[in-house]
């Protein structure tokens, strides 16, 4: 719960002050039985319309499925791709996410995230500039 309670904070932060915080909310949180010391935590995020996060890592291996609506995502230096509904990738654990948002102006999408970490891990790390954590939240503006 703790990290989710940080997540929502971080995206909270808009400089801009022009969208809300992407929506999330804890689905499961168990022990892995054969895998000591790690856990399954699953979550859903829904980005409200052009709404971005800034670029991060995770701190445990992520299994994205998307569930409605249409996200943009660039892990690394993989192209940029556009994801909608029964599509999923996978994001190794410390891959940076350099593009994470609504594709669309006009729609939520929403996204089943899965992690597996350990059950202490930061599971969202924030890219920092300079000595502050960059808006996680952002609207994009057409």
């Amino acid at each position: 719960m703790r990290y989710i309670t940080a997540i929502a904070l971080c995206m909270a932060l808009d400089v801009t002050g022009t969208s809300l915080a992407a929506e999330e909310h804890a689905l499961l949180s168990s022990p892995l039985t054969a895998v000591r010391d790690r856990e399954l935590k699953a979550i859903t995020v829904t980005y409200g319309p052009g709404q971005s996060s800034g670029p991060h890592r995770h701190g445990g291996d992520a299994f994205v499925y998307m569930l409605s609506g249409h996200v943009r995502s660039q892990v690394g230096s993989d192209v940029v791709r556009t994801y909608g509904p029964g599509d999923s990738w996978f994001e190794p654990m410390g891959a940076h996410h350099v593009v994470s948002g609504n594709a669309s102006t006009t729609e939520p999408a929403t996204m089943l995230v899965v992690f597996v970490a350990t059950p202490d891990a930061t599971l969202t790390v924030w890219d920092r500039v300079g000595n502050q954590s960059p808006p996680a939240a952002r609207t994009q503006s057409r």
